[in-house]
């Protein structure tokens, strides 16, 4: 999967599921301070996002993650 079509997915996961204003949805959103989730909420997005994703995912790959852009990074080379 493209990132831009990764990003979308997340995208449609936030305003679903965290009932997130699409406006505030850019790849530059900081997760924690822009969007607004915590840790827990993290881990959710992530369990949300493991249809669209063809191997598990190491929770420490997402220590140093800040941004919407990070997640998309880390999800790209293991996305459909």
């Amino acid at each position: 999967m493209q990132k831009e079509q990764l990003f979308e997915k997340i995208k449609d996961v936030l305003i679903r599921e965290f009932d997130l204003d699409e406006a505030v949805i850019t790849p530059e959103a900081n997760i924690a301070t822009d969007l607004d989730l915590d840790s827990i909420d993290a881990v959710e997005l992530i369990v949300k996002m493991k249809p669209y994703l063809t191997a598990k995912i190491e929770p420490a790959a997402f220590k140093s993650t800040k941004t919407l852009a990070d997640v998309v990074r880390i999800l790209e080379p293991i996305s459909l």
